[in-house]
């Protein structure tokens, strides 16, 4: 789902498609100025936020009724994927989070996006922002992953964490 450039941000010549890395890309046919659209996913932070011992999973405002998944964002300049995920907690709860561990990264090609996530554990008074509507908690044992991007993250992190397996995500 990757932005189709037709314009060059640099000298605004309209772009072409071109061979650079073994794949095509979007480029500039000026060489002096030389702009290539390396299309690199984007850097995302996800959260499994346990909350007095549960976890939450929050439906975001534009999404399907019954769809809920973790707290996410974009990762900021110059900023860690740890404080990232902190940040986005703090953000869209109004929880004090600390990543406890890193839980792995999954591409997520959909939206051409690298998923960074964390177990954070959380404390506070939940309050949703402007970008959900609902959350849900769970104990750990009835969080069911979802295929593809964060439930990825959820099943290796039940598996590790508390030795479930779902067999639909073997």
């Amino acid at each position: 789902m990757s932005v189709r450039f037709h314009y060059c941000p640099r000298c605004a010549q309209p772009l072409e498609d071109g061979e650079r890395g073994e794949v095509m890309r979007r480029v500039c046919p000026d060489t002096s100025c030389g702009f290539v659209h390396w299309d690199n996913p984007t850097p995302v932070v996800a959260a499994i936020v346990e909350h007095d011992g549960e976890i939450i999973l929050a439906h975001n405002r534009s999404w399907p009724p019954k769809w809920y998944g973790l707290i996410t964002g974009f990762l900021e300049a110059s900023e860690t994927p740890e404080a990232g995920v902190v940040r986005e907690v703090a953000e869209e709860l109004a929880l004090t989070a600390e990543a406890v561990c890193f839980v792995g990264h999954y591409d997520f090609p959909q939206m051409n996006q690298l998923i960074i996530a964390y177990h954070v554990r959380a404390t506070g008074e939940i309050r949703l922002n402007e970008e959900l509507d609902d959350y849900k908690r769970l104990p750990p044992e009835r969080v069911r992953p979802w295929p593809g991007g964060t439930g990825r993250a959820v099943a290796d992190w039940l598996a590790r964490a508390h030795g479930i397996v779902h067999e639909s995500m073997r």
